[in-house]
């Protein structure tokens, strides 16, 4: 039996063992493309892979667990291992990765209780998670001839709060089933973070988050292990070889030769987990969001987080200048060429058929009616949009005046079906100036959930709940009597394309084309406004024309050969009558 334990050093099978990780998360990535990421990563010359699990889709629904899929963790461990390479796997409740809601399932909000805490009722959901879980992870420890080497107790915690009670709690479940190989923690490396959310004192693994200057952030862990009389070896959990990107910023590139420098600095002196190998993306509706003051900041589709490995999978210039300076320092170990794929563009097509969202809400939502409008989370849903319609009386001859209240993100405003306006965070609440042009008026609000907050105080703030949020005034009272219409859209097989669509109003626009030959390839998405797109009914993420980026990234694995179907779901009326594809990824202009 193969063993692997941590004291003044690492050692695997009683010998000194360097870990050279790679960051590869599987539900980032096609599950047909899982071994292409592995292979890479192995002829890298790297001999681990390390992966967050994300709560919230394994458990989209309280006490709905799911492992298919893109969600098949078990085979992508296998395949890891049938590769030669071993895991480190982080199971933490909260994973940030921006990601929704840092991982955290929404569901969480309907419950009295505080999150990434010691609270009884939190602790609780979690167990019933762990229950789930950690027994498929138990069996791939190395001890079980297995290959993970180690799990993650929590994430980056010290930036976040100090309860260590919380902290213990969570190894002790993580124990309870079935967890018997070394844990640790992640956080920054300096004092503040390191004291907060390291379980030092309970001889639990010390791991620090960084992306240059190793030899110095090794010595502030150095110093902190003095405190408390550990002589442990040093592991950068997080080394970050790129950055993510948010909409309407520049895209983010890092030069390759300076990343090398300082990975190789850090090889030289500990272990390594490069964050992120193979970035992927954010598919559906799972982007994160960036909290920067009174506003909160989306991040893009793409994960392609400027890695070792563009978003598609293949190597970048990055994975060729590493590669060249790890076999000059370590020519003893294994090293192959990698895999690449290959993209094509495929010819334009045609749009085939359009439909107002108006007309066919109820054919991809459950409707349901409320005197007070319901938010996001007491109408059982997690991400997408919902649609609210009432209707409201003319009480004077001029324009009347209406205020929507702390609804989240996004919302738009029509009377009649015609666009009054479109608020963010930081117009919301603001008084908008309503025309009536008869006695009646159907309002409706169109709000949208643009990503949860990933990190820091913002995590368990009132923002984070989605929806009209208190309602909507209209002079100085609110408005009652609400249709809403939750748009999850997680099945939109059931639209209606013979029903009414009306110019400059949300819709949803249909293309159909046969393939023969497949290949990966990048929608463009030039021309349109802001919205998701659907191939073959699965939802693979945002577009928005602010950029930076204009594509979205198809898999093989989501075509199929015979007849295939794009469908676009479009919110500011700006749509193409044909659709085009390329071979790499567009960007907007600067």
């Amino acid at each position: 039996m193969t063993e692997f334990y941590i004291k003044d050093q690492i050692y695997l099978d009683h010998q000194p063992f360097k870990i050279l990780s790679g960051a590869i998360h599987y539900f980032r990535v096609h599950p047909d493309d899982w071994y292409h990421s592995l292979y890479n990563l192995k002829a890298l010359g790297f001999n681990t892979v390390e992966t967050y699990v994300p709560w919230n889709m394994h458990e989209p629904k309280k006490g709905e667990f799911c492992y298919e899929g893109i969600l098949d963790l078990e085979r992508f461990l296998q395949l890891a291992q049938d590769l030669g390479l071993y895991a480190i796997v982080r199971p933490s409740p909260y994973i940030c990765a921006e990601w929704e809601w840092g991982g955290l399932p929404a569901w969480l909000m309907q419950e009295e209780l505080r999150v990434r805490s010691h609270d009884e009722r939190y602790l609780r959901h979690l167990d019933e998670y762990y229950a789930s879980l950690l027994p498929k992870l138990a069996k791939f420890q190395l001890a079980q001839g297995g290959n993970i080497l180690m799990f993650q107790v929590e994430n980056e915690y010290g930036s976040y709060g100090e309860d260590k009670e919380y902290l213990r709690a969570v190894a002790g479940l993580m124990r309870k089933y079935g967890l018997t190989a070394p844990l640790f923690t992640s956080d920054g490396a300096w004092r503040a973070t390191l004291r907060a959310g390291t379980l030092i004192e309970d001889d639990i693994f010390v791991t620090g988050n960084f992306g240059s200057r190793a030899r110095e952030n090794f010595a502030n862990m150095q110093a902190f292990f003095n405190e408390y009389g550990k002589e442990w070896p040093y592991m950068c959990m997080e080394f970050w070889d790129g950055w993510f990107n948010r909409w309407g910023d520049e895209v983010i590139r890092r030069d390759p030769d300076e990343m090398v420098d300082a990975v190789m600095e850090c090889i030289e002196l500990g272990s390594i987990n490069l964050y992120m190998f193979h970035g992927g993306t954010n598919f559906g509706f799972m982007n994160g969001c960036s909290a920067r003051g009174q506003i909160d900041l989306p991040q893009v589709t793409s994960y392609d987080y400027d890695a070792i490995l563009d978003e598609a999978g293949n190597p970048t210039k990055k994975f060729y200048a590493l590669q060249k300076r790890m076999k000059e320092a370590y020519p003893d170990l294994s090293y192959a060429e990698p895999l690449v794929k290959e993209a094509k563009a495929y010819p334009a097509v045609d749009l085939k058929d359009k439909v107002g969202l108006f007309s066919t809400a109820e054919n991809v939502s459950d409707y349901s009616s409320s005197f007070y409008p319901k938010n996001m989370e007491e109408l059982g849903q997690s991400t997408g949009y919902i649609l609210y319609k009432t209707r409201l009386e003319r009480d004077k001859d001029e324009a009347e005046r209406l205020r929507i209240i702390d609804a989240r993100d996004r919302i738009q405003v029509y009377a009649d079906g015609r666009l009054v306006t479109t608020q963010y965070q930081t117009e919301i609440g603001e008084d908008i100036e309503l025309e009536f042009q008869s006695n009646q008026v159907e309002l409706a609000v169109l709000v949208e959930n643009m990503g949860r907050v990933n990190y820091g105080h913002k995590l368990t703030a009132p923002t984070q709940s989605k929806g009209l949020g208190r309602g909507a005034i209209a002079d100085l009272h609110y408005i009652s009597n609400w249709d809403m219409y939750p748009l999850p859209l997680d099945d939109i097989s059931g639209l209606d394309f013979t029903k009414e669509w009306q110019e400059g109003q949300p819709a949803f626009y249909r293309y159909q084309f046969e393939l023969e030959d497949l290949a990966d390839t990048y929608l463009d998405m030039t021309g349109f406004g802001k919205g998701v797109v659907f191939v073959n009914n699965v939802n693979i993420g945002r577009f928005w024309e602010k950029g930076p980026i204009l594509y979205l990234y198809i898999p093989k694995g989501y075509l199929k050969k015979g007849v295939n179907e794009i469908v676009v779901f479009e919110t500011e009326g700006q749509y193409r009558e044909k659709i085009s594809f390329s071979q790499e990824p567009v960007y907007k202009e600067v």
